[in-house]
């Protein structure tokens, strides 16, 4: 695998680094087919039980990588496809991945950047990390389905405020507006991550997955659908060992340990 994303297991976790710092880790095509590629493997890896998505050096994604794009259209190649190729199967991959996803923003995330980071199921973020919509700013549209999450963390308001004017939020405004669940000194932001990742990955694991299918599906569907997804989800659930073995543990008022089946 190319060393542009990174991907290992540690301790049930599976980290994934977007590793071209010099780059501010910004996606050429091959990155983005390797990215893609490692979202699935993660997703499927039974040995990673939750995911840790960051970036090296000091962005942790700004996008797009402008010269690649101006290169196809100077080509006539306009985006050459790169939306409904890439990008949106990768975040179909990480938000719909069965298992929890924690995004760890080390830096800057912009563009297509920041959509990785809301499609994920957690965002830590460093003190020093920003976050900006940046997609007006060269004359185009969201993507990466943040026009679909930005509007459920912040509101369709303030989302139509950060998509059309584009200002960059920095970290502690994100965690005032939602964007993020906690942030952390910059040289604390590695361990946070995977400690949080850790406690996940010691958890409930098809359980954690129901409760990112069950949200999904409410999102888009009324009471009574909802109601019935849960009714099957919670069905699921409930064959599980760890459904069983934690209710044994309950009744014999002892700590439940879940394997993640």
């Amino acid at each position: 695998m190319s060393e542009t994303v990174l991907y290992d297991v540690t301790d049930g976790v599976g980290t994934i680094t977007l590793n071209r710092p010099d780059g501010m880790n910004s996606l050429t095509a091959e990155m983005k087919e390797l990215l893609r590629a490692t979202v699935v493997r993660a997703a499927a890896d039974q040995a990673a039980r939750a995911v840790v998505l960051t970036g090296a050096g000091r962005a942790f994604c700004a996008g797009q990588d402008l010269r690649e794009h101006a290169d196809n259209l100077a080509a006539g190649k306009g985006l050459d496809g790169t939306v409904r190729k890439h990008y949106n199967p990768i975040v179909l991959a990480l938000a719909g991945m069965r298992k929890p996803v924690v995004a760890a923003v080390n830096g800057v995330a912009a563009g297509a950047g920041a959509s990785l980071a809301f499609a994920c199921d957690l965002v830590v973020a460093s003190d020093k990390a920003r976050f900006a919509t940046a997609f007006t700013g060269i004359g185009l549209a969201p993507d990466s389905g943040m026009s679909w999450t930005l509007q459920r963390l912040v509101g369709r308001a303030k989302a139509a405020e950060l998509l059309l004017l584009g200002e960059p939020v920095k970290a502690e405004q994100a965690l005032e507006l939602g964007l993020v669940n906690r942030v952390v000194p910059a040289e604390e932001l590695a361990p946070a991550a995977v400690e949080l990742a850790r406690r996940l990955a010691a958890g409930p694991t098809v359980a954690y997955g129901a409760v990112k299918a069950a949200l999904d599906h409410a999102a888009t569907h009324d009471l009574a659908s909802a109601l019935e997804r849960e009714a099957e989800l919670q069905d699921e659930c409930a064959e599980t060992a760890d459904h069983r073995n934690a209710t044994e543990a309950f009744l014999k008022k002892q700590q439940p340990g879940f394997e993640g089946r």
